[in-house]
């Protein structure tokens, strides 16, 4: 009797340890997460220019005719079109990084670095470096071209609503006159110079200590090369790491794309680089339609559990633990 009632003790005392979490997630995690559910069948309005009534899915039905939530919708895919390089480049330098070379930690640590800098301090020196008129990357491009006679002209960069695939700045379609490099892909190249030495750069290094040397000792022994080694050996082995990094980079870019806009180019140019994220803040914070705002939320929010879903339905079927 004495062990159970020590044993319930020690309940007790472990419920009473981790009451502070569970308070915690409740108040600030779970309550405003419920609260947006029910706020985004309201039309509430800061502004209170309109008496606040419950509306049913009426939120929901005026996002379907929203042109520039699918404006933004599209812009926040088009950011996310660097995912692959970036993917890529991180399995890239974390196979260089896995050599067994002198000073080698202190490759890991440069490449890492960007990653714990502010995030942004880094926005804040790429816009500088995006500059058209005095930033070094115009300079560059235009000092090359002079030197190969080459008449090129500079891109705006945030300043143009240009883009590789010639999207529309106003209705969802491809038009011959915005092709160009312009304010979206300027994010995506900063994004993926943070991301290749980031921390899937990490998972990858910790993934390629863990791959049997006897597996590609055998293979190198056969015969194989190192590509051969690679795409039979290592690459099936990093299987799992690459699926977990694949599906959580799609997570954040649905997610993402708001420190970008808010520090770089405030949305612009002509909203072409506002996404997802950005309008529910501009909808609740700048003009205060928190209903409409939460509606938003919730609609990105299935997105992304669909998007999950399906990357784990096709996704898992290739990997092999």
């Amino acid at each position: 009797m004495r062990r159970v009632f020590h044993a319930r003790d020690e309940r007790w005392v472990a419920w009473l340890f981790l009451l502070p979490n569970f308070l915690g997630f409740a108040v600030f995690t779970a309550g405003p997460v419920l609260f947006s559910l029910i706020v985004s069948f309201s039309n509430w309005n800061l502004q209170r220019t309109i008496p606040f009534q419950w509306i049913g899915v009426e939120n929901y039905i005026e996002l379907v005719h929203d042109q520039q939530f699918w404006l933004y919708f599209i812009n926040t895919l088009y950011l996310m079109l660097g995912m692959p390089v970036a993917i890529a480049g991180s399995l890239a330098l974390a196979i260089l990084l896995s050599q067994r070379l002198r000073g080698i930690v202190l490759y890991r640590t440069l490449f890492y670095l960007p990653s714990i800098t502010s995030g942004v301090a880094l926005m804040i020196l790429w816009k500088a470096l995006y500059n058209p008129d005095f930033g070094p990357i115009n300079a560059a491009i235009n000092a090359v071209s002079q030197a190969l006679g080459l008449d090129v002209q500079a891109p705006q960069w945030l300043l143009s609503t240009a883009n590789l695939l010639g999207l529309d700045v106003e209705q969802v379609r491809m038009t011959a006159k915005q092709f160009g490099l312009g304010a979206r892909d300027a994010l995506i190249i900063m994004g993926i110079w943070i991301a290749i030495g980031g921390n899937n750069m990490i998972l990858y290094l910790a993934a390629l200590t863990n791959v049997p040397q006897e597996l590609i000792e055998a293979a190198q022994l056969d015969g194989a090369g190192k590509w051969s080694v690679f795409r039979n050996v290592t690459w099936p082995q990093l299987a799992p790491t690459t699926f977990f990094i694949v599906v959580m980079s799609f997570i954040g870019g649905l997610q993402g794309g708001f420190e970008q806009a808010r520090v770089m180019t405030a949305g612009g140019p002509a909203g072409t680089t506002t996404t997802l994220t950005y309008y529910i803040y501009t909808k609740a914070f700048e003009e205060f339609q928190i209903g409409y705002a939460s509606a938003i939320s919730w609609i990105l929010f299935a997105i992304i559990f669909v998007v999950t879903l399906v990357n784990w339905k096709f996704g898992a079927k290739e990997i092999s633990y």
